[in-house]
């Protein structure tokens, strides 16, 4: 079995539901700092543009999960988790209105869990391998 690079909690699954119900498909991208620290960013699917210079983690509560490859560099020995906090955050992320906000716990990987990660993808290769399989 593969060990998954992102996972969420069940506080940030019930928060993705709430958005989902009044959203639609989302997808999430890791913010590099401009707005919120480092924090993961919640879009509606298809409103963050990805591109060649994204990679895609996996998929956490259904929604995909992106990060530039910059800063996948500096993450690529951890572990995320997506976890969410009371709080209002200083982003365009979708939660932001329900007076909580997204975090990222992480953690590294062991060395058995090194060998057997979830392959990373080019996020426009994903993303256009996905429109081709719909």
């Amino acid at each position: 079995m593969l060990t998954p690079r992102v996972l969420v909690t069940p506080a940030a699954e019930a928060t993705i539901d709430l958005l989902r119900d009044e959203h639609g498909p989302l997808m999430f991208h890791q913010s590099g700092g401009c707005c919120d620290g480092s924090s993961p960013m919640c879009f509606t699917k298809g409103e963050f543009r990805i591109g060649g210079n994204d990679v895609w983690l996996g998929q956490i509560h259904g929604c995909d999960f992106f990060m530039s490859t910059s800063q996948f560099e500096y993450w690529q020995h951890t572990q995320l988790t997506v976890d969410v906090t009371k709080g209002r955050g200083a982003s365009f992320s979708l939660e932001i209105p329900l007076g909580v906000r997204f975090l990222i716990r992480s953690r590294l990987f062991t060395e058995e869990e090194s060998r057997n990660l979830e392959p990373v993808r080019v996020g426009e290769e994903y993303l256009a391998q996905q429109a081709a399989e719909a």
